[in-house]
């Protein structure tokens, strides 16, 4: 559950509700300021071999014991690209390097409110797989048959990648015959 600003972060006066711009926002009179409530944003990773997406079952809630995209709050001072390379590497003891920006999207979770999810695709460079701080287990699905996702903001990101790649794995396929 979200808890409501009560106080002035900078001063401590009570804030008040006052409309700004047909939004109506906290607000300090004392620093004559307000308060911008944004989303938080989450990074996550798509990581394929061999048609295959890397995902993670997660170990706690929200959503404990479902399969989600290795995904994880950035934190301050850290760019989205090295928040889901970091959060890759915690889950599942891989390092990766950003590719590409595979999808944006904006969501509404009951415990941490908006959230804007930015999934890129990632190359796995070195390290051994293996479950980590947040994850019961790692593995390899077939892009053709993965599991129901924990965050249907992932599984989004993940259609459109794969709607993204079928005329390049088309072309590849054809090399095959």
């Amino acid at each position: 559950m979200i808890k409501k600003r009560k106080y002035c972060t900078h001063c401590g006066t009570k804030v008040i509700n006052r409309n700004e711009g047909d939004i109506i926002r906290d607000y300090c009179e004392l620093c004559d300021i307000y308060f911008y409530d944004n989303p938080l944003p989450v990074a996550s990773t798509i990581v394929v071999k061999n048609r295959e997406v890397l995902l993670v079952k997660r170990k706690f809630d929200p959503y404990k014991g479902q399969w989600c995209l290795p995904s994880g709050f950035a934190e301050i001072g850290e760019s989205i690209q090295d928040a889901a390379i970091r959060e890759l590497k915690e889950e599942t003891g891989i390092i990766g390097k950003v590719i590409d920006n595979i999808n944006v999207n904006s969501t509404y979770n009951r415990l941490y409110g908006d959230l804007l999810f930015i999934t890129y695709e990632a190359e796995w460079i070195e390290g051994q797989l293996m479950a980590g701080d947040d994850a019961e287990e790692v593995l390899f699905f077939p892009l053709e048959d993965f599991p129901h996702l924990a965050f249907d903001s992932n599984t989004v990101a993940l259609n459109r990648y794969i709607e993204s790649k079928k005329e390049y794995w088309e072309i590849i396929d054809s090399f095959k015959l």
